[in-house]
């Protein structure tokens, strides 16, 4: 009994491990497939929405319901009153802010929208003008955060005011985009900062040697692939892989040093992520405040605009995002699981 118990339990460990592996793999492909598939002409739509008249029409709404008869008479008389002087003001434009929405995935790739909204806002912006950008992200790839940046940093070079918002998170490339506006704020329990950089990659030699499974690799280069997924990983390969990260550390915080030169690299370049008030305090945000708070007082004084490039998404993107929920669903459930009490 006790033979067919240990059995039973070698078995479906075995078979939790091969499931996660499959998924694991089909994830993958459906990613490259995914990203194979971007390189085509993508086909989207620019949305812009007038926010300023948006919270008009709420005010007003609101007025209506709330007011009795004689109060809101009093109300549309005064509001007529401001609408004739908006008008004899028409030939008076009042500046504009335009304000960008950035949800970043592990591999940035809404930096596809992003460099459409940011041609969009320059084509039209002035530098009397301002570009406020909504942040949330985890971080993720080097390159594609890089290249978010980069987007942002388009909008210092022409001289025009960048705010960047942080409402959640926005750590690691995250901040990266961050720090490239001429001010940051946060929600006090925003979470920010994460000036590091982290790599890491399971390892299936010894499950495929268990199970007799043999696996090849070849490379021209000494460093072509320094650490494998399903080969036997080298001290040299290992030693390369850490020389690289290093490297790249230092790269994000010359980065950071460039937009936020008053910072102290050595207190928060440290890979910590801190709260808003925290944060504040380190210097790395200018001040506490919600992208709500910022944008409804914006509208009292500017036309608030929201620029918003839609991709279409594919089947294959589809099918990517699916595998990636049950993939992560399956790992918080093992997570949950092992956790102690």
């Amino acid at each position: 009994m006790e033979l067919s118990l240990e059995f039973l339990y070698e078995y479906g460990l075995f078979l939790a491990k091969a499931v996660t592996l499959v998924v694991a793999i089909v994830a993958v492909i459906l990613v490259v497939v995914a990203s194979s598939t971007r390189h085509k002409a993508e086909k989207g739509e620019l949305k812009i929405t007038n926010v300023t008249a948006k919270l008009e029409e709420l005010v007003h709404g609101l007025k209506e319901e709330l007011l009795d008869k004689k109060a809101y008479k009093a109300y549309e008389k005064e509001l007529k009153k401001q609408e004739k002087a908006k008008s004899k003001q028409e030939g008076e434009p009042k500046p504009k802010s335009f304000v960008i929405d950035f949800k970043g995935s592990i591999d940035a790739h809404e930096v596809e929208s992003l460099r459409k909204e940011v041609s969009a806002v320059l084509a039209i912006a002035t530098k009397e003008d301002e570009v406020i950008v909504n942040v949330e992200s985890g971080g993720g790839m080097v390159h594609g955060y890089g290249l978010a940046s980069s987007q942002l940093d388009r909008i210092r070079q022409a001289e025009i005011p960048l705010t960047v918002c942080v409402d959640k998170v926005a750590v690691s490339g995250g901040y990266m985009m961050a720090c490239v506006a001429n001010k940051i704020y946060a929600a006090p329990f925003a979470i920010v900062g994460s000036i590091g950089v982290v790599a890491q990659l399971p390892n299936f030699n010894r499950l495929l040697k268990k199970h007799d499974i043999d696996y090849e690799q070849h490379t021209a280069g000494d460093f072509k692939r320094t650490l494998t997924v399903f080969g036997e990983n080298t001290e040299e390969g290992r030693q390369k892989f850490q020389q690289e990260i290093e490297e790249t550390h230092v790269l994000f915080k010359e980065f950071v040093a460039q937009y936020r030169p008053e910072l102290s690299l050595e207190k928060v370049a440290t890979g910590e992520h801190w709260f808003g008030k925290q944060a504040l305090e380190l210097g790395l945000i200018d001040d506490i405040r919600t992208s709500d708070d910022l944008i409804m007082k914006k509208a009292q004084e500017r036309d608030v605009y929201k620029v918003q490039y839609q991709i279409k998404k594919k089947l294959a993107d589809k099918f990517a995002h699916g595998a990636s929920l049950t993939l992560n669903a399956i790992v918080n459930r093992l997570a949950e699981k092992n956790r102690p009490v």
